[in-house]
């Protein structure tokens, strides 16, 4: 039986990808639901987005599109870089769309093209400078890829480095080096495809980012890409993470508690045991800030998160086996979001659901 729990609300991702479609104008939503789903499960993110609208889906790797063809998505699945020359015949065989930016890419898209139609983009590196071609050689790469035997260019796009940043000057400056770059490729004689740039924080901040498809992720799951976008859109939060106490000692003050021992008690307390730990995503460092909920109440975290258990300061709450645990979520009229992880780790939300590990067993909920 699994120990720790990730409560998965589907209808809280419908609604999600509703919001910023809506936000998105006319735009229509590619779902990203790469890194399973950001720790929410990839087949449900992407049942429950396109239950939303969302008309495509959206992946990191190979193995990610040819996973979600395996359950059975028939949806055009975007892979978000460049696979490996050996991994092109896999996205012919499984209809995934990979972006071409590099001349090894390039030979193994039209060797796999021969084959069988394979759908390509072009990725423009208007600033970020992770992947993609310069905005300088777009033009060339459309004009390649356009005309090669085999291959259908698909789409041109590039990705914001500081959209999550309302007010930062970069965007828009990503955004100019992205219109000189479609500039280009129309003077080039080169019909331009679809045409997006907008990920979560685009999506809710900068409308000039929208063009014809938006790419959201982690709003998606209901939490804000950045401090500063949050309350902008009505976004609802899709996990709530939980565990059951698996025992309760009372422990006397000066009492210290787990390893190395760097947590003394100031006075007695009833000290609950949890069976989840930073195997399973509960981050070490989460301890020397840390609360769960337990009985509505907040109860502190003490003393050193373990592999796979984790102590809680109850004081004189009443707990026994059994009791919920919420790490992450409601309970009663108390709430813990990932957004609290990430702000006392240093961290972003989205490495904390991300990090929920394998052995938490996913529940989904219906709608």
């Amino acid at each position: 039986m699994a120990r720790a729990y990730a409560e998965i609300d589907m209808a809280a991702i419908t609604h999600n990808t509703r919001i910023l479609g809506e936000r998105a104008g006319g735009s229509s939503v590619c779902a990203v639901v790469k890194a399973n789903g950001y720790g929410h499960g990839a087949e449900t993110a992407a049942r429950a987005a396109l239950a939303g609208g969302a008309t495509r889906l959206g992946v990191a790797q190979v193995a990610e599109g040819v996973a979600l063809r395996d359950l059975g998505f028939g949806e055009p699945v975007w892979l978000f870089s460049e696979p490996e020359p050996s991994e092109f015949a896999t996205c012919g065989r499984f209809h995934l769309e990979p972006p071409v930016y590099s001349e090894r890419g390039w030979e193994a898209a039209v060797a796999t093209g021969a084959k069988s139609p394979l759908h390509v983009h072009v990725m423009v590196d208007t600033g970020m400078h992770r992947v993609g071609c310069s905005v300088e050689s777009a033009a060339h790469w459309a004009q390649r890829l356009d005309s090669s035997p085999g291959l259908s260019l698909r789409s041109v796009w590039t990705h914001l480095a500081v959209a999550d940043e309302p007010d930062h000057p970069y965007t828009g400056h990503q955004l100019d080096r992205f219109d000189e770059a479609l500039d280009s490729i129309a003077d080039a004689g080169v019909e331009l495809p679809l045409v997006h740039a907008a990920n979560s924080a685009g999506t809710i901040a900068v409308p000039r980012s929208h063009f014809h498809v938006v790419r959201p992720g982690v709003a998606l799951y209901g939490m804000a890409p950045s401090p500063a976008l949050a309350g902008m859109a009505d976004l609802r939060p899709a996990m709530k993470l939980w565990s059951t106490v698996s025992l309760v000692k009372r422990l006397r003050a000066g009492d210290r508690v787990s390893y190395g021992l760097r947590t003394e008690l100031r006075k007695d307390a009833n000290i609950a045991t949890l069976p989840i730990g930073y195997a399973d995503g509960a981050r070490r460092g989460w301890w020397e800030h840390g609360e769960v909920l337990i009985h509505g109440e907040r109860c502190k975290i003490v003393g050193v998160i373990t592999m796979d258990q984790m102590l809680v300061d109850c004081g004189d709450l009443p707990v026994g086996p059994g009791d919920e645990a919420v790490l992450i979520g409601a309970q009663a009229n108390e709430n813990i979001s990932a957004d609290e992880w990430a702000k006392a780790l240093g961290t972003i939300n989205y490495e904390i659901t991300c990090g929920i590990g394998a052995r938490v067993e996913r529940i989904v909920r219906q709608p």
